[in-house]
């Protein structure tokens, strides 16, 4: 990741974050402050290196982005459907559905600025079909605020950016548990559903 930078420079941390979005255990809690920590030693522009970052964020969220759209809302209510499928149920999707077309673009805007929703985000977007304009708007102001808060730090702190590693690495845990949280409720809710299908099914 060093080397990267390093060599590339602006660049480089563009291609970083773009893999960030696209596979979140990249840290661009890490890049980011690195990236603000060598713009100040002049290895290269503080602004090309947002600019680079942001562009990143916003080609990375595009390809998930791309992804759920394909994906598509009425194949994913189809499989919340079947027995097997422990994720979701279909009156879960269609709560969802309903609360995106409601306050999607303050969801998108808000989960750039959170460890992991930050990528995770792109794919409902595009299941549910949020215009493509707005989620690309959406995005590129909330990781352009991400971006500069994080290359800002690792400006402000110079050769202690690390410290910012510290602090974060335990807030992306709880986020991390939260997640895990959140999905193993929707998974117990969902075999709490099947019961009573099952049980009435057994006594008749």
């Amino acid at each position: 990741m060093f080397s990267i930078v390093d060599r590339l420079g602006a660049a480089g941390v563009g291609l970083l974050i773009l893999l960030e979005n696209v596979i979140p255990p990249i840290p661009s809690e890490i890049i980011l402050p690195l990236a603000g920590f060598r713009a100040r030693a002049g290895a290269f522009d503080v602004v090309a290196a947002w600019g680079a970052a942001t562009v990143g964020s916003l080609l990375g969220a595009l390809i998930l982005y791309g992804f759920g759209a394909w994906f598509g809302y009425d194949r994913l209510y189809e499989l919340a459907g079947r027995r097997w499928f422990i994720l979701s149920s279909q009156k879960d999707l269609d709560r969802g559905h309903a609360l995106f077309d409601k306050h999607g673009g303050k969801v998108v805007l808000l989960a750039r600025c959170v460890p992991l929703l930050r990528s995770v985000v792109s794919i409902p977007a595009g299941i549910v079909g949020m215009p493509l304009w707005r989620f690309s708007a959406l995005t590129a102001v909330g990781s352009g605020i991400w971006n500069a808060v994080f290359i800002g730090l690792g400006w402000y702190l110079g050769e202690n950016f690390e410290v910012v590693e510290q602090w974060l690495g335990p807030v992306s845990y709880v986020v991390a548990g939260v997640v895990v949280l959140a999905a193993v409720v929707l998974i117990v809710r969902k075999l709490r559903a099947r019961r009573p299908a099952s049980t009435a099914r057994h006594r008749a």
